[in-house]
């Protein structure tokens, strides 16, 4: 890690094999090195996510059993992880959705 890489925040959920492949892991750690360099990623790797808050965007994964996905917020200090979990429809789970948000509100409450 660089002196100018922001550093990951991790709030709920974590990266490992299994449930995720080693590429998807593999796969994941690049695009939050990319992240934490400040590089803004976008469709197909990364979408914002204004539902969950703002600067909030979901990280899309590929993988043998569906697509993960992870919930994150960029601040400027920090990159947040609110949630990973495996995607298997078009709509994002409104409870992922609340879940996330009390998260991001208790952090900042917390972070100041």
């Amino acid at each position: 890690m660089n002196l100018t890489d922001k550093p990951l925040v991790w709030l709920h959920g974590e990266v490992k094999s299994p449930p995720l492949s080693a590429a998807a892991r593999v796969e994941t750690g690049i695009l939050l090195r990319r992240l934490q360099r400040g590089e803004k990623l976008s469709m197909p790797q990364s979408r914002p996510m204004p539902i969950v808050g703002a600067r909030c965007h979901e990280l899309r994964v590929p993988d043998e059993t569906g697509t993960w996905r992870i919930l994150y917020r960029v601040d400027s200090d920090a990159i947040v992880i609110a949630e990973v979990f495996n995607k298997k429809t078009r709509a994002t789970p409104h409870q992922v959705i609340e879940a996330c948000q009390r998260r991001l509100r208790s952090y900042d409450l917390v972070s100041g």
